[in-house]
């Protein structure tokens, strides 16, 4: 007699708002997973957005007014029968939930099926100065797992009061069959800049290097893809350096990569903003190393985790504009240097950040936090909770 087929689990893949077009790296880590099966859970949509599943459960659709404050009042009161009852019918194992905010929008619902709730942190959501006890205190205690996305996030953590048992440090891969070196040729005066517009992506530092840099290199040029609120200053800022600098504004992840092929450096100078909020690993400085794009940036938060100094990059001290216009010179004018960064870059990527390697490691923690459920409460498996938790809706 035939054995019957092994379901896998399910895990709802849980974001406030899905999905933003920045976003990419939670759509390729829910795309590899092997032994779970993902299903996205959230308030509500973004436009623009990448393309989420049709089956996606959805707090509010559309952007209207009510949508919004509908939105905001779950998030105070976490009370929403018909939203837990779709979450309920997912038949889920756990929730994984991305960012701090998130896994405390997710907690109710967590609690409500009966589930392990899993929280990645990225970055804003622990290193903004903020009272985090009094904004955290129950996702401390009733999230199983806070996976961390560097050892700087995982440092930033413990110093906000997360419970440090419960952190696991566990990078976010890329996709190498994407991201890999390109042999075509590169525009050796092509400087790229890929971010959101505000204060921490330090856009405005990248714009005065290459001003410096265009003393001896007239033919320098940028790109900038991105979009935020500073988007106009930066424009006016570039027009004050005379800079030839192009911003593209928001790009599909096709363009971006493009664009990373054909650029000579990869030139995103993240700072410390004016309220905290820092980098915290920076998936495009892993994807631009993995495509031949050295990196040029600043000595902070995660990035040194990511780009190897003086070996797959140069990082100069934080907020000096000086020392990033020498780093794009040299990089410009020292070719040898630059080949070598180019194929260290890539070996680099490809042996730390591969997106199947990493994923697999996010399922052990996933099957670790079921199992230590099971074990934890063994009257019921996966079947009889998920039936009591829709029964008590």
């Amino acid at each position: 007699m035939q054995e019957p087929p092994v379901t896998k689990p399910t895990v709802l893949i849980f974001k406030e708002s899905l999905l933003p077009i920045s976003e990419t790296f939670i759509e390729g880590q829910a795309g590899n997973l092997s032994s779970f099966v993902p299903r996205y859970i959230g308030l509500g949509r973004v436009a623009p957005s990448l393309t989420v599943p049709s089956d996606s459960i959805l707090l509010t659709n559309g952007h209207s007014a009510p949508a919004e404050l509908r939105q905001k009042l779950y998030r105070r009161v976490g009370f929403a029968p018909h939203f837990h009852r779709s979450a309920a019918s997912a038949r889920a194992s756990l929730i994984h939930a991305h960012f701090a905010s998130g896994g405390r929008s997710a907690l109710p619902i967590a609690r409500r099926l009966r589930i392990p709730l899993v929280v990645t942190l990225h970055g804003s959501d622990v290193t903004k100065r903020i009272d985090f006890r009094q904004r955290y205190k129950d996702l401390w205690e009733e999230a199983s797992v806070f996976v961390c996305v560097s050892e700087f996030i995982r440092r930033r953590a413990v110093a906000a009061g997360f419970p440090e048992e419960k952190l696991r440090v566990l990078y976010i891969g890329i996709d190498h069959d994407i991201f890999r070196l390109q042999q075509g040729p590169k525009d050796r005066d092509l400087v790229l800049f890929v971010g959101r517009l505000v204060e921490k992506k330090g856009c405005s530092y990248m714009l005065r290097a290459i001003a410096k840099v265009q003393q001896s290199h007239p033919s320098m040029k940028a790109i900038v893809i991105g979009d935020g609120p500073l988007r106009r200053s930066l424009e006016e800022l570039a027009d004050h350096l005379n800079i030839p600098c192009q911003f593209l504004g928001s790009q599909p992840a096709a363009v971006v990569r493009q664009w990373l092929a054909a650029a000579r450096i990869f030139c995103a100078p993240s700072v410390t903003a004016s309220d905290g909020d820092s980098e915290g690993f920076g998936m495009v400085f892993a994807e631009a190393q993995a495509m031949g794009t050295p990196v040029v940036s600043f000595r902070h938060g995660g990035i040194p985790e990511v780009v190897l100094d003086g070996r797959t990059g140069l990082l100069a001290p934080e907020g000096d504009a000086g020392v990033l216009a020498h780093y794009i010179l040299r990089f410009l004018e020292e070719e040898q240097f630059w080949r070598e960064c180019v194929e260290h870059g890539a070996a680099w990527a490809r042996s730390q950040f591969d997106l199947k390697a990493q994923t697999r490691q996010l399922e052990e923690v996933y099957a670790d936090v079921c199992r230590s459920r099971r074990e934890d409460d063994p009257k019921h498996g996966h079947v009889r909770f998920m039936q009591t938790a829709a029964t008590q809706i």
